[in-house]
């Protein structure tokens, strides 16, 4: 039975892969099937560890709530209305928030195993490297994140009249620092995707240059559209280092871009020149 298990987890394919890599549509569930059961089992580890930290993952979520209460004017606190099983439910959503966030170079570099064998070996070499990038792009947006929710928070709870009492619902606030954190950390991931993407042959470094000025500019409406109070000093925490993150992508696709041009057997021909075919 633990043999079974661990071939599951293994996903090898039972048919030989073709010399030119390609597998059949059962080997490929097969593997996809490895890989999920491999980041669940990761998943439920780090969630029941999670669930012997409620203390310090508490501390962590709302802190910037109580950093918002010592510059703002009385009449703002914070109550439950989730009933019986409010304190189980944030247990649980405290826990599997963590989980995600822990989880993510692991689950993300799974993801990045599986679209590897359609790519050539050079361009596997590359999208191995962009695999251990993705992760600590995701954690980076995460902190970048929770640096800037307390400014958010702030500007969000001023919004009140003085003589109006803030009760700030504790699921409420939950599910926005939740949100807010996980955008910012799938927002540092786009310009990896873009890499792979161009890797794929899907997008030319020419058509980034070529829609440079409209990308920053929906760079930074998607910033103003995800961040929870869209004032500018969010928005912008958001998007300049979207906007530098897609500088790099573009010079590396071009990179890319010049390369494969160079491997073609027409490569470097005059029209004149009688090519090799």
């Amino acid at each position: 039975m633990m043999r079974g298990f661990l071939g599951l987890l293994r996903g090898k394919p039972v048919h030989p892969v073709g010399p030119d890599g390609r597998m059949q549509l059962s080997d490929h569930f097969r593997e996809v099937r490895a890989r999920l059961l491999r980041i669940v089992l990761l998943c439920v580890v780090v969630f029941i560890v999670a669930l012997f930290q409620f203390d310090l993952l508490n501390d962590i979520v709302y802190g910037p709530y109580h950093e918002v209460l010592a510059v703002l004017p009385e009449g703002t606190s914070m109550q439950t209305t989730s009933g019986a099983g409010g304190g189980l439910m944030l247990y649980l959503r405290l826990a599997a928030f963590a989980t995600v966030v822990v989880t993510a170079p692991y689950w993300l570099y799974q993801v990045w195993a599986f679209l590897l064998p359609g790519l050539h070996a050079h361009e596997r070499r590359w999208s191995l490297v962009f695999a251990a990038i993705a992760g600590p792009l995701f954690i980076i947006g995460v902190v970048l994140g929770y640096v800037t929710f307390p400014k958010a928070l702030e500007i969000l709870i001023g919004f009140n009249p003085p003589s109006v009492v803030n009760l700030v619902e504790s699921s409420e606030y939950l599910t926005l620092f939740t949100r807010t954190m996980l955008v910012f950390g799938i927002a540092f991931e786009i310009p990896v995707f873009v890499v792979l993407l161009n890797f794929a042959g899907v997008v030319k470094g020419k058509q980034l240059a070529q829609y440079r000025a409209w990308i920053i500019v929906g760079t930074f409406v998607f910033a103003a559209v995800a961040t929870p109070s869209a004032d500018p000093f969010t928005m912008t925490f958001m998007a300049v280092p979207m906007v530098l993150l897609f500088f790099v992508s573009e010079v590396i696709a071009r990179v890319n871009d010049r390369r494969r041009e160079a491997r073609k057997p027409n490569a470097g021909l005059s029209p004149d020149e009688a090519s090799v075919v």
